[in-house]
């Protein structure tokens, strides 16, 4: 990246840091349980809402006790089990126009991030009936207040049931997108370990290593705050010493619940604070290939890490002292941070690469992390698309890479 690039992102990023005391962030209110949501609408005079999943969650029956414990009380249920991974623009609008159909007042998003980043995009559909959702790509694009919406996570890791983004992907053209603007916060999240219990191991891994994702580019980032730091933190903590609890047995509530909690925190770390190079890499392999979003994170995550180098040291210093780590200086308990990151995830088995990745696909997927990332994401140090490719060719690699030079 030129200098004159890199000033002006980092001059563009310090600008929303010193914003941020002034901006409307807020966390929603936490209820523990998904049987306090009848009553609740019940107090709003709500009597018809949407209900937006995905077939799997609908299928294991996950929604179900809710959906009969709204009927029993008088409130109509319009459900939308057509998400898919990485929700598209048609879903979205398949989903607007069952809001509109029954009549709903609230949009209730039951699943993954996949479920709740849909039902943000519904949100934002219904506040602006002549605007596309591409229209919406980027920073404060969403003015006008949303249908109510609560979000219900079935999975400790995206954190989208406290942040203000929705990340959709073009049904036409697969490019993937986020949109941030503060009404798509929700006003409600229901942290119910219940919830995640019939979860695959596999999932448990990959959305909790999402949440790891979350909370330690928040933190290494320049543009945190006491409170985003603190959240991070926390939220780092309660990963390393649960999350391989969680993975192991799926009865663990006090695992789940913790995890939950880790996902939360990490949420409201990087609504703030904003992610990194992970995510932007992340996002263009979630819209090229369909990767899923936590596996992608997860693979990345040790590679863009390290090839950080001495720009996160100290910061990364800090969350290894945080979980025990100790170390003669601030590269020592980093790079023995990241080895840990590596062990958890040998131990949660997750895979070295991504085969997916192609060489002919490079130029165009690092050129929409670099439209993505730069200059909004307040990075340690600052890449453009030609130094993003090396992360896609460290995940074609046969074997795991170990030796990236920083």
């Amino acid at each position: 990246m030129n200098i004159i690039r890199k000033i002006y992102c980092r001059v563009f990023q310090e600008v929303f840091h010193m914003a941020i005391p002034f901006l409307p962030y807020r966390k929603p209110a936490i209820l523990d349980s998904v049987m306090a949501l009848p009553g609740l609408f019940k107090d709003k005079d709500i009597k018809s809402v949407l209900l937006v999943t995905d077939k799997s969650i609908r299928g294991f029956g996950i929604t179900k006790g809710l959906e009969d414990a709204l009927r029993d009380n008088g409130i109509n249920v319009a459900v939308y089990d057509s998400t898919v991974a990485n929700p598209t623009t048609d879903n979205v609008e398949e989903a607007r126009k069952l809001y509109i159909a029954a009549g709903c007042q609230a949009i209730i998003g039951f699943g993954g991030g996949s479920s709740i980043d849909a039902a943000k995009a519904v949100g934002a559909r219904i506040a602006y009936p002549k605007k596309p959702l591409a229209k919406m790509e980027g920073i404060l694009k969403v003015l006008r207040r949303i249908p109510l919406l609560i979000a219900v996570p079935t999975t400790a890791g995206t954190g989208s049931e406290t942040t203000l983004a929705s990340v959709i992907v073009d049904s036409r053209t697969r490019h993937k997108y986020p949109i941030n603007s503060f009404p798509l916060i929700p006003r409600y999240a229901v942290l119910d370990p219940e919830t995640t219990r019939t979860l695959p191991p596999s999932i448990t891994a990959t959305t909790g290593l999402d949440a790891l994702t979350h909370a330690v580019e928040a933190f290494i980032g320049r543009s945190t705050t006491k409170e985003t730091r603190s959240d991070a933190i926390e939220a780092v903590k309660l990963i390393f010493a649960n999350i391989e609890k969680a993975y192991k047995d799926g009865n663990d509530m006090v695992a789940r619940r913790s995890m939950l909690r880790a996902a939360f925190l990490a949420g409201s770390a990087f609504t703030k604070s904003y992610v990194g190079y992970v995510h932007a890499v992340a996002h263009s392999l979630g819209g090229k290939y369909n990767t899923p979003h936590g596996l992608a994170n997860a693979v990345l995550l040790p590679y863009v890490l390290d090839y950080y180098g001495k720009s996160a040291w100290k910061k990364l210093a800090a969350l290894a002292e945080a979980v025990g780590i100790s170390g003669r200086s601030d590269e020592d308990k980093a790079k023995v941070f990241i080895s840990e990151i590596r062990r958890i995830e040998g131990n949660l088995r997750i895979p070295a690469t991504l085969p997916e990745v192609r060489e002919e696909d490079i130029d165009e997927l690092s050129a929409y992390a670099d439209k993505e990332a730069n200059p909004l994401y307040p990075v340690p140090r600052l890449m453009g698309k030609e130094e993003l490719r090396v992360f896609y060719r460290m995940v074609m690699a046969k074997e795991k890479n170990h030796t990236a030079t920083a």
